[in-house]
């Protein structure tokens, strides 16, 4: 009986855990083209969610863009962190969606015509700190730990160049647990 008693409830626990896995927990997966990188996102409450991108900064948008007195030629490093509120839509809330406010930091090569040399161009590593809004769709696969999202969002710069503004769009795959 104690056997048939736990085994009962192992597996009502397995049945469940896929949905548990979809709120209030957390979830790390990778996102494709503005950042490109890892995604760890802690789920907590009934509507809310702390978001951490790790990736390129400027590969698919402005890797050829003016910045300052000089330019932007190549792609960056980038650590965005995001507070998020985020609610289901229709009965299942297999769909939610999402926005939210953070920051965001910089890494990446800033080149500008030298002093020294007229055409010459040099080239240093710039730190940027500044805002980042991002708003985005996530769908949670049924009866699986896996969901997908597509975001789009803005950074807005303020220290080094302020409101120099970057878009920023995404879509990826998180696994939930």
């Amino acid at each position: 009986m104690k056997k048939k008693l736990l085994f009962t409830f192992l597996l009502s626990l397995c049945s469940i855990l896929p949905s548990l896995a979809q709120y209030n927990n957390w979830a790390v997966g990778f996102q494709l083209v503005e950042p490109s990188g890892v995604n760890l996102r802690k789920y907590f409450g009934e509507n809310k969610a702390f978001d951490i991108s790790v990736g390129t900064y400027g590969l698919f948008y402005g890797r050829d863009r003016k910045y300052r007195k000089g330019f932007y030629q190549n792609a960056g490093l980038s650590l965005r962190a995001t507070y998020l509120w985020h609610r289901g839509l229709f009965k299942k809330e297999l769909l939610h969606v999402y926005y939210g406010f953070g920051g965001q930091i910089n890494s990446r090569r800033y080149y500008f015509e030298s002093r020294n040399a007229p055409g010459l161009k040099e080239y240093t590593n710039n730190i940027s700190l500044g805002g980042a809004g991002l708003a985005g769709a996530e769908y949670f696969v049924s009866g699986s730990p896996l969901s997908c999202f597509v975001e789009a969002g803005l950074y807005a710069e303020l220290v080094p160049a302020i409101f120099y503004l970057h878009p920023q769009a995404s879509l990826g795959v998180r696994f939930n647990f």
